[in-house]
């Protein structure tokens, strides 16, 4: 990541292009640590779909390349999921993540929701002790995780 250039975070399209290449490189990395989820590695990559009302799609991007992405949305009209959440592997340790659920945060309350969920792999150690240092709380799997061995869920209850 380039020294001195400032992190920018903007909402995006999820289905342009730099979010895309984003989420393959998210898949990439998932496959390689969840070999036992992905058999068939020839599959196609995942996309995106287009951002739902009172939902949100952000860019971290430094020097307009983007090295991270988050987003949300809604589960009701007061819990939104978080998604998404990925940086590359060689802009990590440098704050990018934890500046993307912060902003994830202000634009959940700023859009009325009181609690985040979230949902990641067991073998995410770093992502898992993110969440915890950034207020989340561990909780039962809800959703679709629900009986998923491999899922690890957290919330955070929101103050405006």
């Amino acid at each position: 990541m380039p020294a001195r250039q400032p992190l920018r975070i903007e909402a995006c399209d999820p289905c342009g292009a730099q979010a895309l290449g984003l989420l393959h490189a998210a898949a990439r990395e998932a496959r390689a640590l969840y070999p036992e989820l992905f058999p068939d590695c020839d599959a196609p990559l995942p996309g995106n779909t287009p951002t739902p009302p009172r939902g949100c799609y952000l860019l971290a991007l430094v020097g307009g390349e983007p090295l991270g992405c988050g987003a949300f949305r809604p589960v009701d009209a007061a819990t939104a999921e978080l998604r998404r959440i990925y940086v590359r592997p060689e802009a990590r340790r440098g704050g990018i993540a934890q500046a993307l659920l912060a902003r994830l945060e202000a634009e959940a309350l700023r859009l009325s929701y009181r609690r985040l969920v979230l949902e990641t792999g067991y073998k995410q150690a770093a992502a898992m002790a993110l969440y915890l240092r950034c207020g989340f709380a561990p909780i039962a799997t809800f959703g679709d995780y629900i009986g998923d061995p491999s899922s690890r869920c957290f919330e955070k209850h929101l103050r405006p």
